[in-house]
C-alpha cells in the first residue's frame, strides 16, 4: 500500500491515509525530511539511502528493491510519501515498474492524497487548465521544458545546484519575475518574488522549494542545456568523471584547444561550408567544450559559479569592451584599439592587477608569451629593442635573436606563434 502525506504538516494527511497507517503492521517512510512524517509511527525511512548512492536514481530504484523484499517477507507493507503519490513521485514509479516485472509477485496499490499543486494553485491564483500549466521536476527541468515559453511550475527545486540549472537553461529579459513557494501549508510558509538573475542568489533552496515562472520571452536553450545536464550526469555516474578536479583536467584542456588549432590551419581561407574540414572542426569544438563545461560544473559544486555566469560574464565584458558597438562611440579603428587597450587597463586595475606584465600566464608556450610581454611592454611605453636595457649580456645570445624575430614579427603584423607552427609544419609535410 502507497500513501501519500500531503504537502505540509499533519492536518493535511487524509482521513483515509490515516486508516492506511493503522492497519499497516509494517510502515516504511521514503524520508523523515516533511513535517507529516511522524503521522507514521514506528516506520523505517530510507534516509540512509539518500547517504549510501550517487544519484537520485540510484535512491528510487534501491528503495524499490526494499520495499520489494519486505513486501515478500511480510506479505503486506505501507509505504508513504511526501505529497501525493503520484504526483512527481519517481519512487513510487520505480516501485510500480519493478513490481510489474516477471517472478516480482507483488501487487502495489496506491491511495490519492492531496499535492503541493493543490495548494499552490491556490496561492498563486491560477487555474493550470484555463492557464496551460505543465509541471516540470526541477532536476529534470532541461529536459521536461526543452522548448517550452511557459508557464512552468517547476517542483523538487531542493537546493542551490539546481536554481543555477534552471536559470543556466533560459535565456531570459532582465525583468522576468519568479515567483518562490516555499513550505506551503506550514507555518513559516513563504511567497516571495525575485528576478531570474538573482534566483540562485536570493533564494535559499529547501526540500519544500518550488518555482512558478509565468513566461519566458525565449524558449529554453534546449541543445546547450541539455549538454550541460549530461556533463552533469557524467560527473555524477562516471568513475572517471567524478575523480577529475581542476588541476587534473588542465592537460586535457591544452590538448583539445591545441587540436582545434590544428585543424584551423589546415582549413583552407576560402573553403566553403561543406569542406569536411568544417566537420572535423565542429567536432573538436566540442571536446573543447566539454571542457570549459566541465570546469564550470566543478566550479558549481563548491559554490564558486556556474555556466551561466561564466556566460553572463563574458557577455558583460564583450559588450563592455565594443562602446563602439553598443554605446555609440567612434568606431574608427585606432579609436577602437585605443580603447580597447583603456579599457582592459581599468579592468586590471579594477582586479588589483596594477603593473604592465602582470596576470600573463606563465604557462603560455614561449613563442605566445614572448610576443604578450613585447605588446604590453610597447603599450607601457618601454618598446623592447635588440641591444637594449633588457638584452642579454652575451653578444651572441639565442634568446635575444628569438627574441627579435619575434619583435621583427609584431612590427609586420604577422603572428608569430602561427607563422612558426606553420614553418615546422611545411617541414613535417615534407618527411615521408
Amino acid at each position: 500500500m502507497v500513501v501519500g502525506l500531503g504537502p505540509a504538516g499533519a492536518d493535511l494527511v487524509t482521513t483515509g491515509t490515516r486508516a492506511a497507517i493503522d492497519a499497516a503492521p509494517v510502515r516504511f517512510v521514503r524520508t523523515t525530511r516533511h513535517p507529516a512524517a511522524p503521522v507514521v509511527e514506528s516506520a523505517t525511512s530510507f534516509d540512509d539511502v539518500y547517504e549510501a548512492e550517487a544519484t537520485f536514481d540510484d535512491v528510487y530504484r534501491r528503495i524499490a528493491e526494499r520495499l520489494l523484499a519486505a513486501a515478500s517477507e511480510h506479505g503486506e507493507v505501507l509505504y508513504a510519501v511526501p505529497g501525493s503519490p503520484r504526483v512527481l513521485e519517481r519512487s513510487v514509479d520505480h516501485l510500480v515498474a519493478a513490481a510489474g516485472e516477471p517472478g516480482a509477485d507483488v501487487e502495489v496499490e496506491v491511495l490519492p492524497a492531496l499535492s503541493f499543486l493543490d495548494l499552490a494553485w491556490v496561492r498563486l491564483g491560477v487555474d493550470p487548465l484555463e492557464a496551460g500549466a505543465r509541471l516540470v521536476d526541477g532536476h529534470r527541468f532541461v529536459a521536461q521544458a526543452a522548448g517550452e515559453r511557459g508557464p512552468l511550475l517547476v517542483a523538487h527545486v531542493h537546493n542551490q545546484r539546481v536554481l543555477s540549472d534552471i536559470k543556466l537553461a533560459a535565456e531570459v529579459d532582465d525583468d522576468v519575475r519568479v515567483t518562490v513557494l516555499q513550505r506551503l501549508g506550514s507555518p513559516d510558509e513563504a511567497i516571495t518574488e525575485v528576478g531570474w538573475a538573482d534566483l540562485d542568489r536570493d533564494v535559499e533552496a529547501d526540500h519544500l522549494t518550488a518555482l512558478w515562472i509565468p513566461e519566458l520571452a525565449e524558449p529554453i536553450a534546449q541543445e546547450v542545456a541539455r549538454f550541460a545536464e549530461l556533463v552533469t550526469t557524467l560527473r555524477e555516474s562516471c568513475p572517471w568523471d567524478r575523480e577529475q578536479t581542476h588541476h587534473s583536467l588542465t592537460p586535457y584542456l591544452l590538448e583539445e584547444a591545441y587540436e582545434v588549432i590544428e585543424v584551423i590551419d589546415g582549413l583552407p581561407a576560402d573553403a566553403p561550408g561543406t569542406d569536411p574540414a568544417y566537420a572535423q572542426l565542429e567536432d573538436e569544438l566540442g571536446d573543447l567544450l566539454y571542457q570549459v563545461v566541465f570546469h564550470a560544473r566543478l566550479a558549481s559544486e563548491v559554490g564558486a559559479f556556474t555556466l551561466a555566469d561564466v556566460a553572463r560574464g563574458v557577455h558583460e565584458k564583450l559588450v563592455r569592451r565594443h562602446p563602439h558597438v553598443f554605446a555609440g562611440a567612434s568606431a574608427e579603428l585606432d579609436d577602437v584599439n585605443r580603447r580597447w587597450d583603456e579599457i582592459k587597463r581599468a579592468e586590471r586595475a579594477e582586479a588589483g592587477v596594477s603593473g604592465p606584465m602582470d596576470n600573463i600566464p606563465a604557462a603560455l608556450p614561449s613563442v605566445l608569451y614572448a610576443a604578450k610581454v613585447l605588446r604590453r611592454a610597447a603599450a607601457a611605453g618601454h618598446p623592447w629593442t635588440p641591444g637594449g636595457p633588457a638584452s642579454s649580456d652575451e653578444t651572441d645570445d639565442l634568446g635575444d635573436r628569438l627574441l627579435a624575430l619575434v619583435a621583427e614579427a609584431l612590427a609586420g603584423d604577422v603572428d608569430p606563434e602561427s607563422a612558426l607552427r606553420h614553418a615546422a609544419t611545411r617541414v613535417r609535410d615534407t618527411v615521408v
